[in-house]
């Protein structure tokens, strides 16, 4: 049964305890840092089976397989990875200090912003709630959730669970509807993270600017997958069918549209095809693969398809009449008119975009938002550069999809339309610090040199220090 709504003043109330207690250790040890994650990583072990199990029946389906894969799994070597690296991340750090002030010296102390929101979506409910959190509790800070409202038995579990782990003013966990969501987004943060469509992260940004609270913003948009004329179809392309498939295609990272070279077209949609039903023999009833999240949402994909279809798309489907368990759908002859080229599809529909020039393809793709991934196939070191250095986006895989988002020593995070800051790993625990500037100066200062009166002698002085500073 589903739990009631947390009501606004419940999270003021939450909001001023978590302050209280920062106020009372606004620089928690590293034994207090630590214990904190490692209580975290209980939470996972103990309740993977009832999160994994809530998870699926949220979606419709969803196999206990992929849950561990794309969200036990990474959260597990995250927290191993701030654990592994805490003691480091946490020492004040030396930088250096220009000579005109030595023998002064300069530090830089990273210090708990204080409380941090994190509103996570519904596609990865474990994983992008708690892997903000990792970076949070790192940091020394303490921490309001608010998982999304379209996968209510998780948002109840992972509230049940938080409250067995942590005290609330550790962390706390707050359920209910949009409503709730705006209210929260509203409140003063130390720092918010939201994770979910551009179009909400722009109302996100404007309710938290109220505030002055920083953002981090994890969005989404168009990702490429550019085919170069290099590329081993043979070799690749099952790397390029699971990213888009796992999570049935409601993945922020998912390839969104294939670049293919005109020459290579058909014989790319016949391996394609063929790496998909490898993968997936069957999607109907088929306990690996994951169900559209909503019937509304499924809706919306079978609307993008017929758009495409009415403008003069060609439209190949793996298996018609798969229901809920939505069959990939590929899409050729595509123009950019179609809104399957203009909105981000966020499921296993794959429209494909020919081109006869590397150039024109990495034209394509900066014609459009930046994207929150690009992903790049061949074996051509130049044509692979080139691209690297002629697009921007949030993060790359070559020669393969998603997995740089699980590695802990890259930052995570979009650009522009995709997204705002950055976290996993020091670059999450620089994200949720305050990297405070302090310059020590020595008792052997030379600064009195050049205080007024400003005489001649001192003139002479500073002429010579602007020509050697």
């Amino acid at each position: 049964m589903h739990t009631m709504n947390t009501t606004e003043s419940e999270l003021q109330r939450l909001l001023d305890l978590q302050r209280q207690a920062h106020a009372a250790d606004p620089a928690p040890a590293y034994a207090v840092r630590r214990d904190r994650l490692q209580r975290l990583g209980a939470l996972i072990d103990t309740y993977a089976e009832r999160f994994t199990a809530a998870v699926s029946q949220d979606f419709g389906n969803r196999s206990a397989t992929e849950t561990t894969l794309t969200e036990i799994v990474p959260l597990r070597a995250a927290i191993r990875h701030a654990q592994s690296h805490l003691r480091a991340w946490m020492r004040p750090r030396r930088v250096a200090t220009a000579w005109t002030f030595w023998p002064g010296h300069s530090r830089l102390l990273r210090q708990p912003l204080g409380v941090v929101g994190i509103v996570s979506p519904w596609n990865y409910p474990l994983l992008l709630a708690l892997s903000p959190l990792v970076d949070v509790l790192a940091a020394g800070n303490r921490a309001l959730l608010k998982p999304s409202e379209l996968t209510p038995l998780f948002a109840d579990t992972l509230q049940a669970a938080v409250a067995e782990f942590f005290k609330p003013e550790e962390v706390a966990v707050l359920t209910g509807d949009a409503a709730l969501g705006q209210a929260f987004c509203a409140t003063p943060f130390d720092h918010l993270v939201f994770t979910g469509s551009t179009a909400v992260g722009r109302l996100v940004a404007q309710a938290a600017a109220k505030n002055l609270t920083p953002v981090t913003l994890e969005l989404g948009g168009k990702s490429p997958a550019i085919v170069d004329v290099s590329c081993d179809l043979g070799k690749t392309l099952e790397r390029l069918a699971w990213g888009k498939l796992i999570n049935a295609g409601q993945t922020c990272i998912a390839p969104d549209y294939a670049l293919v070279p005109r020459p290579q077209l058909d014989a790319f949609v016949a391996a394609l095809r063929a790496s998909m039903q490898r993968l997936y023999p069957r999607f109907a009833g088929n306990p690996d693969y994951t169900s559209i999240a909503s019937e509304r949402h499924l809706q919306r994909l079978h609307s993008l398809v017929e758009d495409a279809r009415q403008q003069g798309a060609t439209v190949l489907e793996l298996e018609p009449g798969s229901g809920r368990q939505m069959a990939p759908v590929l899409l050729l002859n595509v123009h950019a008119g179609m809104r399957v080229l203009q909105e981000e599809i966020f499921g296993p529909l794959l429209p494909i975009v020919a081109y006869d020039t590397l150039d024109e393809a990495i034209a394509f793709v900066n014609a459009r938002d930046k994207p929150l991934a690009l992903y790049w196939f061949g074996s051509d070191s130049a044509h692979r550069d080139q691209v690297l250095a002629q697009t921007l986006s949030g993060g790359v895989s070559i020669n393969d999809c998603l997995v740089h988002l699980a590695q802990d020593g890259l930052p995570f995070g979009g650009v522009g339309p995709s997204g705002q800051g950055h976290y996993h790993g020091e670059y999450g625990f620089r994200q949720f610090s305050k990297e405070k500037p302090v310059f020590l100066q020595s008792r052997w200062s030379a600064g009195g040199l050049v205080y007024p009166p400003y005489t001649p002698r001192v003139q002479r002085m500073l002429r010579w220090l602007a020509r050697r500073a």
